[in-house]
């Protein structure tokens, strides 16, 4: 079983302590739900934040 929490329910003021917590929860993947507008309606976060993120683990995403 793979654990993949996801971190469009985080803090967004807070993904790296988030993605810290997701860290040490020993999860074995991170979701990022990528919404940019244009397939669906909702925007969420992009390859920014991605970009941001990926120094802060080393959790597949």
């Amino acid at each position: 079983m793979i654990i993949a929490p996801s971190l469009l329910a985080a803090n967004f003021g807070k993904l790296a302590e988030e993605t810290k917590r997701v860290e040490r929860a020993k999860a074995d993947w991170l979701h990022l739900d990528i919404m940019d507008g244009h397939f669906v309606p909702n925007i969420s976060f992009g390859p920014e934040v991605v970009r941001i993120l990926r120094p802060v683990t080393d959790i597949f995403f």
